[in-house]
This record gives C-alpha cells, structure tokens and sequence, in this order.
C-alpha cells in the first residue's frame, strides 16, 4: 500500500477486494487495511474503504452523513438504475425507511419468535436424528442449508414448491452489490425467472394465513404501510432471510469442528448457543461489505470523504480487528461478541437476527444433545461470493453421544 492526497493523505491499496484469491482467504488483505489507515482508497473501485472497528461502527450508525438510499452496493442510484426495486428497508433511508422497519420489527418480536420456539426445536431434533443415520455427512447442504429452508420460508407462510430458488436468488442478489465481475455474470441467466417467482410469494393470496407475510398484509390493510410497500417487505424477508443465516450456521458449525474444545465445552453448557452464534458471525462475517454514499464531504478518521463517493465498509476486518478484540481469530466461547458488527449498526441493523439467533440454537442445541465430537472428514471448499463469506461444502464426521 502506498499514499496519495485526496484533501488529505489517505493511503492507497491498488488490491481488488472482490478478486478470487481474495475472496477465498481476506484476512491478510483485511489486515493490510487495517494497518494502512482509518481510510484507505481502493484504486480497483475508486471507493474509500474502512477496515477498523471504530470506523465501520460509527459509519454504519451515520446514517445522516452516509446514506443507503444510493444503494449499499457500488451502484449508485443517484446516477443507475438499480436492477430491481430497492429495499425499503437495506436501501432507504428516513423517513421511507420507518414504517417498514416499525411493522417488520413488531412482526418478528419476540412475542412471534416465542411462539416459534417449541417447533423449530422439534424440527431441528428430527432433522439432526434423520442426518446422524450416518457418521459423515456435508454440513452445510444437510444441516446449515436444510434447516433455515425448512422453518423460515415455512414461518414466511409461502408455499413449499419452488423453495429452492431462495438461494440462488440470495447469491445473485450479493452477488450484485459487488462490482460487475464473472461472479454477477454467472448469475445473470436466471435472475428474471428467479425474480418473477420470488415477486409472486409475495402476494397476499399465495401467503399462508397465519405466516409473517400475512401479517405484513395486515399491517397495509391497517394503513401502517402502503399495499406498495407492503410486498417489497415481504420480498426483504426471502431476500435477506434466508443466505446469511445459512453461511452464519455453517460458520458456527465450522467453527465447532475446528475449535473440539470449545464443542466439549458447549456441551457442558449448552445455554452458551446464541454466544456461540454470535462468536461465529464475528469471527467469519457472513456479510462482509456493504456500501454507503457520502451526503457531502465526510471526515473520517481525519480525512474527507467528497460529497457522492461510495465508502466500502469491511465488517469482516472490523470483526477481526485487533484494537478491539482480544486474539480476534479465535473462536472462543468465553469472549462476550456483543458489539461485533455482523448483522450491521444503527437504524439498518439486521431486523431479523433474533430470528436467526433462535434457528442456530434450536440446530445447535439437538446437536450438542446428540453428537460427543464433530471433525471435518474431508476438504473444505468456499462458495464465491461479492457480499458473503460462504462455504459450499463442509465435510464432516462424528461420533453419537454414549457411543464408541
């Protein structure tokens, strides 16, 4: 990395964050960003980055100085079109962005989330009962893929046919906050048909009666929103619902396959789960990036941001960040992960991390019932992505509690 005057002397990185060789492995790259500065200028996208904690925490909480309603991906929609209607709640700001958060937030409070509770654990002990058949299986299609597509499109209230386009939708729709590389290309064949079938769950009477969709509907019904916001949040649900809860459980799944004595030590207590999840989601951040647009001149971390550029917030780096965390690349169960910036900060936080909380501890706790160790059997391969740290394949092998 070297310096260039830009108002002030931020440093320069001519590294693409969103190259192959990157993407597979980041934490030597994050690691240079973090060093080089509070702000860096990444020449391969002409956007500033921020890599340390204290900066991307402050950043994603700004949302006066640094707005989503440009897109928090490197379109600008000042100046493009974005590709599909933008969410009213990752891409839009206040005043347009209250009463979706409000009605979602109620929606999927804690009031629903118990309700849920006694069925995603029941379902979570039958799913691990019918993998544990057999002592090696892929983690992440058998468990990390297959529960979150059981009970969340189910608590949704859509349909069970077609289910399986929820993922490739999700990976083209991260994809796409990227720059427009040959993994958007890959993706861009089927994003019409993908798109028409994920628009149609969202209608109301495609919607199971009693399901967060539903309720949504009866939020437009009530005046709280409009009968045109009310599918774009429904269409928020499926969109973001589902892929980042599949790559945090397979991150935690991982993370327990790695760390043994930390398995053993949640068996002891499995009351630890959400600390698990969330340790997981910090150490390997399923959502990397997210963009914001400068309002006008922003200084951060002593230099300026002009008015209209893009700023490349990295929470992978800011999770692993040293000048906040203790042994950052370290799962460990004794760390409190509260402050980690996984599921965003501010306004845009995550609306549904409690839902996805909830899922990992009901697969996190019929697993740690069940399965004395869990090892991984075989190469672990990562799954590409602009936006997401994802695995493809988690190959593991395990022994049954109270047997040989």
């Amino acid at each position: 990395m070297t310096t260039s005057a830009t108002h002030t002397v931020v440093p320069v990185s001519h590294v693409d964050p969103f190259g192959h060789e990157v993407l597979e492995d980041p934490h030597q790259f994050h690691a240079e960003l973090r060093d080089a500065g509070p702000v860096v200028h990444l020449t391969a996208q002409d956007v500033y980055a921020l890599g340390r904690h204290e900066q991307v925490h402050a950043a994603l909480s700004d949302w006066q100085s640094l707005e989503s309603g440009a897109g928090v991906g490197l379109s600008n929609f000042r100046h493009a079109k974005p590709w599909r209607p933008p969410s009213l709640l990752l891409e839009a700001d206040p005043p347009r962005h209250d009463a979706p958060r409000a009605v979602l937030t109620r929606i999927l409070g804690p009031r629903a989330l118990r309700r849920l509770r006694d069925a995603w654990f029941a379902d979570a002990a039958a799913l691990v009962e019918r993998v544990l058949r057999t002592p090696e299986f892929d983690a992440v299609t058998a468990l990390a893929e297959e529960f979150p597509l059981r009970v969340f499109p189910d608590a949704v209230g859509i349909p069970k046919e077609g289910r399986e386009n929820l993922l490739p939708y999700g990976d083209h729709l991260f994809n796409a906050f990227g720059p427009p590389n040959d993994l958007v290309e890959k993706g861009t064949s089927r994003i019409a048909e993908l798109s028409e079938w994920v628009d149609a769950q969202c209608r109301p009477a495609v919607l199971d009666e009693d399901g967060f969709g539903a309720r949504i509907w009866e939020a437009a019904g009530r005046g709280d929103i409009t009968p045109e916001q009310a599918p774009l949040v429904v269409r928020s649900l499926l969109s973001a619902g589902v892929d980042t809860t599949v790559h945090g459980l397979a991150a935690v799944l991982h993370a327990f396959a790695t760390h043994p004595g930390q398995w053993r030590r949640f068996r002891r207590n499995p009351g630890l789960a959400r600390v698990a999840f969330d340790e997981a989601v910090r150490l390997e951040s399923p959502v990397q990036t997210f963009f914001r647009t400068a309002v006008t001149d922003v200084r951060i971390g002593g230099a300026v941001i002009p008015g209209g550029r893009k700023i490349l917030m990295f929470l992978g780096a800011a999770n692993r960040d040293p000048r906040r965390w203790e042994r950052p690349g370290e799962f460990d169960l004794s760390r409190d992960p509260s402050g980690h910036v996984g599921f965003g900060m501010g306004i845009h936080q995550c609306v549904g991390q409690h839902v996805a909380r909830l899922e990992s501890e009901a697969l996190l706790t019929a697993l740690a019932e069940r399965v004395e160790r869990i090892e991984i059997a075989g190469p672990v391969v990562r799954h590409h992505n602009n936006t997401l740290r994802a695995l493809s394949s988690l190959p593991v092998r395990v022994v049954r509690a109270g047997r040989a």
